[in-house]
């Protein structure tokens, strides 16, 4: 049975998510975490998109991406078939790094745009790695919470738009003042 073709447009955003092959880590220390952002950092170069949120898991990842002229099939090709690469043969292993095709949930109203980024800047905290989300290094979360710590890699100008001034306190009360809400049916888990 083929696979249903995912919707895409420029423009399109998306919730994507990936899993470690049989939920193993895929991040085993601070230079995979580090080698993978490099790979978003190029492909950009290649593939350009906008990053509004990320969170890096040690068993999966979470991307909030909005497409410009590719679709995210081919982002995350890039992405993953380097990382697989990198991992495989940094750590004498063979076979699939990532479990089955990524899963990308479209994003198709502001109110999901917005529980999407809590959820994934929540995500770290929901897995008890740690007590707050502001001290997990691999998510874009610390760069929403402060002036001047922007990340090359993301844009945060959609997500502050929802809220009034001061725009990133009001953005990290919505993220820390409610709970880590379900935004999809995807099998990944913490």
């Amino acid at each position: 049975m083929s696979r249903k073709p995912r919707i895409w447009f420029p423009g399109a955003t998306y919730h994507i998510t990936a899993r470690g092959n049989r939920r193993d880590s895929i991040f085993y220390d601070l230079d995979d975490y580090q080698y993978y952002m490099d790979l978003i950092s190029s492909c950009k170069e290649d593939f350009p998109f906008v990053l509004h949120a990320y969170g890096l898991m040690p068993n999966h990842i979470h991307l909030l991406l909005e497409t410009k002229e590719d679709p995210p099939g081919a982002i995350i090709k890039f992405i993953h078939s380097r990382y697989a690469i990198y991992f495989n043969k940094r750590y004498e292993l063979s076979g699939h790094v990532f479990q089955g095709r990524f899963y990308a949930k479209l994003i198709d109203t502001s109110d999901y745009f917005l529980k999407a980024s809590r959820y994934i800047h929540l995500n770290p905290v929901e897995a008890e790695i740690v007590n707050k989300p502001e001290n997990y290094v691999w998510s874009s979360y610390p760069s929403y919470m402060t002036e001047g710590k922007d990340d090359a890699l993301l844009e945060t100008k959609r997500v502050l738009s929802y809220f009034q001034e001061p725009q990133r306190k009001k953005y990290c009360s919505y993220v820390e003042s409610t709970g880590n809400e379900t935004v999809h049916n995807s099998t990944v888990t913490h």
